[in-house]
C-alpha cells in the first residue's frame, strides 16, 4: 500500500508540479480529522508519516489509570491493564502511545478524510497554475480561440483559459476556432475556480514585447525602444536608440529584406509599423516622429512640451495624415504638443519667422524622411517593396 502512496504522489509531482511534501501534510491532516469525526477529539492523537517510505503512524497520547472503572474518558485515558498489554513498564501517571488502525475509521470519517485530500489537491493544482501565470503577466503568450463568450473571447493558454474581453480587441479583427493569436497578459487574478487572466490585443506594449522576442538586438540591450504610439489595427510608431555606435537601430528592427518587421505586421493583421530614430534632441525627435513628411524647421520648446513645425506646401497633407493620425502618433511618441504649418502659412503668420529655426545642414535629414529609414538605405522603390509597413500615400 505505501508503495502504491509512493507512486500516486510521484505521479502528481510530476503532472500537476505539486510537491509530495504539501500531499504528505495533507494526507496528514485528513487522518487528524478523521479521528475527530471518530472520536469526537484528536487533542491527544499524533500522525507520523516517514516522508521517504510513506510509511504512517497515527496514535493516541493517553493517560495511564489504575482501573478501568477508573477511566472517564476513553479518548484521552487507558487502565494499566490495557497500558501493560502495550508496554511492559508502564504504570499509573505515565502517557503511552496507543496505536489508532485506519479500519476503525467509520465510513463517514474516511470519506471525509478522502474529501480533505481531494480539496487540497486541487487547491495547490490552482496554486500552481496561478503561479506559472503570475509569471507571465506583462508579457506575450500565444493562445487559441475556444469561443466567444458574449462579446468576448475565450482563450486556452494550456493549462488555462484567458478572456480577451471586447474593449481589448482590435478594431475590426474576428477570430475563429483554433485560431492561434499572441496576446500581451494584463493581470492575473487568483478564484476559486482557478486563475483569471486578462489579455489585451490593443496594449502598447505587445508592439514592443513582439520586438523584443522579433529582434535579437532589441532582447540582449543592445538596441532599446525609447518610446511606442500606437492606435491599434491602424499604426504604430516606434522610436528606436542604439547603445552601439556600430549597430543601425532602424535596420536591425527592419531586418533583411524587413523580414523582422513583416513577420510583426503580419501577426498584428497588416498594421502598419513607423520605426523612427530616437534623438535626446527634442526637435530633432519631433522631425524624425514626423517621418515620412519632409520637415523644414522645428522650433521645440522642452519647458512647454511644445514644437512648431514647418513642412513644405506639398507635404502638409502628409505630416497631418489621414484624419490627423501621423500628428497624433508623433505628438504621442514625443509628448510634444505640435503645431504643424505648411510654408506658405508659416510666411504669413505674424511674428513666425521659420528661417530663424532652419537646420545649418539640411543634407543630414535629406534621407530621414522616408520612414525614418537611413539615407541610401533604401530608394523610393525599395522602400514600397521591402518596408510595406510605410504609410507614404497618406
Amino acid at each position: 500500500m505505501n508503495t502504491e502512496l509512493m507512486e500516486a504522489l510521484d505521479l502528481l509531482e510530476k503532472e500537476k508540479g505539486i510537491s509530495r511534501d504539501v500531499l504528505l501534510d495533507a494526507i496528514e491532516n485528513s487522518l487528524m480529522q478523521a479521528c475527530e469525526k471518530s472520536f469526537g477529539s484528536n487533542e491527544n492523537v499524533r500522525v507520523e508519516i516517514d516522508r521517504e517510505t510513506c510509511d504512517y503512524l497515527v496514535y493516541a497520547q493517553k493517560e495511564v489509570v489504575e482501573k478501568a472503572e477508573d477511566v472517564e474518558n476513553k479518548a484521552l485515558q487507558i487502565s494499566l491493564a490495557d497500558a501493560k498489554k502495550i508496554s511492559r513498564s508502564a504504570k499509573v501517571g505515565d502517557v503511552v502511545n496507543v496505536e489508532i488502525k485506519s479500519r476503525e475509521f467509520g465510513r463517514i470519517a474516511a470519506g471525509n478524510a478522502k474529501q480533505v485530500i481531494v480539496q487540497k489537491i486541487r487547491e495547490e493544482e490552482r496554486n500552481v497554475i496561478f503561479n506559472q501565470y503570475f509569471e507571465k503577466e506583462k508579457n506575450v503568450v500565444t493562445g487559441v480561440v475556444n469561443r466567444y463568450v458574449g462579446r468576448n473571447v475565450s482563450l486556452n493558454l494550456g493549462k488555462a483559459d484567458a478572456i480577451l474581453a471586447e474593449s481589448e480587441m482590435v478594431p475590426g479583427e474576428t477570430y475563429r476556432n483554433g485560431q492561434r493569436i499572441k496576446v500581451y497578459v494584463l493581470d492575473v487574478k487568483s478564484s476559486n475556480k482557478g486563475p483569471r487572466i486578462n489579455v489585451s490585443r490593443t496594449h502598447p506594449e505587445l508592439v514592443k514585447r513582439l520586438f523584443e522576442e522579433e529582434v535579437t538586438e532589441i532582447a540582449d540591450g543592445t538596441v532599446e525602444i525609447r518610446s511606442i504610439a500606437r492606435e491599434p489595427g491602424s499604426r504604430t510608431k516606434i522610436a528606436v536608440w542604439s547603445n552601439n555606435e556600430n549597430v543601425d537601430p532602424v535596420g536591425a528592427c527592419v531586418g533583411m529584406n524587413g523580414a523582422r518587421v513583416n513577420a510583426i505586421v503580419d501577426e498584428l493583421g497588416g498594421e502598419k509599423i513607423d520605426i523612427v530614430n530616437w534623438d535626446d534632441d527634442p526637435g530633432r525627435l519631433v522631425q524624425n516622429a514626423l517621418s515620412p513628411a519632409m520637415v523644414i524647421a522645428v522650433f521645440a520648446d522642452p519647458d512647454e512640451k511644445s514644437a512648431k513645425v514647418v513642412v513644405p506646401d506639398d507635404q502638409l497633407s502628409l505630416a497631418i495624415g489621414k484624419e490627423g493620425q501621423n500628428a497624433r502618433l508623433a505628438a504621442k511618441l514625443t509628448n510634444f504638443k505640435i503645431d504643424i504649418k505648411s510654408e506658405t502659412q508659416a510666411k504669413d503668420a505674424v511674428g513666425f519667422r521659420y528661417e530663424d529655426y532652419l537646420y545649418d545642414d539640411e543634407e543630414e535629414y535629406d534621407g530621414e524622411y522616408e520612414e525614418g529609414y537611413e539615407e541610401g538605405e533604401y530608394s523610393d522603390e525599395e522602400y514600397a517593396e521591402e518596408a510595406p509597413q510605410g504609410d507614404s500615400e497618406e
